[in-house]
């Protein structure tokens, strides 16, 4: 049927709102995780789960990421690329990395595509190029490293977009009273990189996160039943309050 990604800032609500909209839409619907923190989804290649099971062992976290930029950063809106002095084996280990972060991005991709032949109203909690893209995909800057670039060209030419693309928004003070992770305006960056990407999508939604968690998922399934129906999509560039 159709795709539809959920985006926004850390502390916009993606995950909860994703799964109570899959619960209640008035079509067979399937619910994908698709970002950096594996924890929050169960969905993975066995290698991917066996580099993460390892990861643990060390004392690690459990986000497995292209070396390109830190998960957690880009979630605060801050990231930058990660460059480290790398001999042979390191570079083989970070080659291995990106072809498995490749394939684990083409995997989660797959089943959405399986459900979305089925019938299926796929609803993406997160999507990795409206995630990277600001880091990878349209990064220019000099010295960027080789996982990078290569990342940022697998997501700009070859990964397909969601059809409609629903951004929970709010002031950046909203974010981060929510979680406390990151800073007001690191979050207000990331704020104005997603709202950046509305020309590049066939339709792209922004919906208000100030409101009530069941009104933003009321909202949010509307605006689904909209666009799957043909209807016009209810659509604003910003919130009102931005305008100023």
């Amino acid at each position: 049927m159709v795709t539809v990604a959920l985006v926004g800032p850390d502390g916009a609500g993606k995950s909860t709102v994703a799964k109570r909209v899959v619960a209640t839409l008035p079509f067979p619907s399937y619910y994908i995780y698709m970002g950096v923190n594996l924890e929050s989804g169960s969905t993975m290649l066995p290698t991917t789960r066996l580099a993460l099971a390892v990861k643990r062992s060390r004392g690690g976290s459990g986000e497995m990421t292209p070396q390109t930029a830190e998960p957690s950063a880009i979630d605060a809106g801050s990231a930058a690329p990660v460059r480290r002095r790398r001999g042979p084996l390191r570079s083989l280990r970070a080659g291995l990395r990106m072809a498995n972060w490749l394939a684990e991005e083409w995997f989660r991709l797959g089943i959405a595509t399986f459900h979305e032949r089925r019938g299926q109203v796929v609803v993406f909690d997160r999507h990795f190029f409206c995630d990277y893209y600001a880091y990878d995909v349209v990064d220019r800057r000099p010295g960027r490293s080789l996982a990078s670039r290569v990342h940022g060209t697998n997501l700009r030419r070859l990964y397909p977009k969601p059809d409609l693309v629903i951004m929970l928004d709010a002031p950046a003070e909203v974010f981060f009273a929510r979680k406390g992770e990151g800073t007001v305006e690191s979050l207000e960056r990331r704020r104005q990189e997603y709202l950046a990407q509305a020309d590049l999508f066939r339709r792209f939604v922004v919906v208000d996160a100030r409101q009530p968690t069941e009104a933003v998922v009321a909202d949010v399934r509307e605006r689904i039943a909209e666009f799957v129906r043909g209807a016009p999509v209810r659509t604003m560039a910003a919130l009102p309050d931005d305008r100023a």
